[in-house]
């Protein structure tokens, strides 16, 4: 049997191919969530920069935010990475839930930086 660490890692490698070959070459809007806080960044995988990033540390968010680890704190960040992401030139991006079903905070994040502007 596998460990989960091993089934979580094949989950995330299996949906960046399937990203790899349906992205056309745009930056994806990458997403990492603990168990206090999410992180999310716009990543170029052609020159391996990131273009933009945003998280629920932030210091702007930190003092609106209650806590970190909710869906409003999902929500402003998918806000702020859109309109760092506007401002860094990029508008098409695909996003990379990693191994997290597209539900909950991520669901939040997503249609938070599509209101933002990003289109995915």
């Amino acid at each position: 049997m596998s460990a989960p660490q091993d089934l979580k890692a094949r989950r995330r490698e299996r949906l960046r191919y399937q990203l790899r070959q349906k992205g056309a070459g745009r930056p994806r809007l990458s997403v990492f969530r603990s168990g206090k806080h999410i992180y999310a960044q716009v990543i170029d995988d052609a020159t391996h920069s990131t273009l933009a990033a945003a998280s629920s540390l932030d210091k702007d968010l930190r003092a609106t935010l209650q806590t970190g680890a909710d869906k409003d704190a999902a929500a402003a960040v998918g806000r702020l990475v859109a309109e760092r992401a506007m401002a860094a030139g990029v508008s098409m991006v695909v996003f990379d839930r990693g191994a997290y079903l597209y539900h909950g905070r991520v669901k939040a994040l997503a249609d938070a930086a599509r209101e933002g502007g990003l289109a995915f």
